[in-house]
């Protein structure tokens, strides 16, 4: 008699399967494994998908995420470091934006001003 190993979903389970392949000079493959994940998937709250290859590819999914996931703040933490003070770099960008602005203030003003004078001038030689 072989024992079902498909549909397994907790820790509880599979050992009740290991005994019951135990009583009959058997074992589960891959048991020691299989309760490992278990264990960790019953822990965290995560479903079982009822196999040893299922879990296992579960299993590797959530790793490579959680790895994914820390290099990206370890590259954020390092971004971080290695930039210069955020304050600072928003002091001096916010100056030059100001110069800027004043600077086109100021051509804007000196063009205006100009074209008036013309135009008087122009108006002046007009009437005499």
């Amino acid at each position: 008699m072989a024992i079902r190993v498909d549909g397994i979903e907790s820790e509880d389970e599979l050992r009740k399967a290991q005994a019951a392949a135990q009583a009959q000079g058997t074992s589960i493959t891959n048991y020691n494994e299989w309760a490992q994940i278990l264990q960790e998937f019953q822990a965290n709250g995560i479903e079982s998908t009822g196999s040893y290859s299922g879990d296992k590819a579960r299993m590797q999914e959530i790793q490579a995420a959680v790895e994914q996931y820390a290099a990206q703040i370890q590259e954020q933490e390092r971004i971080q470091q290695n930039a210069p003070d955020n304050k600072e770099t928003e002091k001096v960008q916010k100056a030059s934006e100001t110069d800027r602005n004043q600077e086109m203030k100021a051509t804007v003003a000196n063009a205006t001003s100009s074209q008036i004078m013309a135009d008087y001038m122009k108006y002046y030689h007009m009437l005499m």
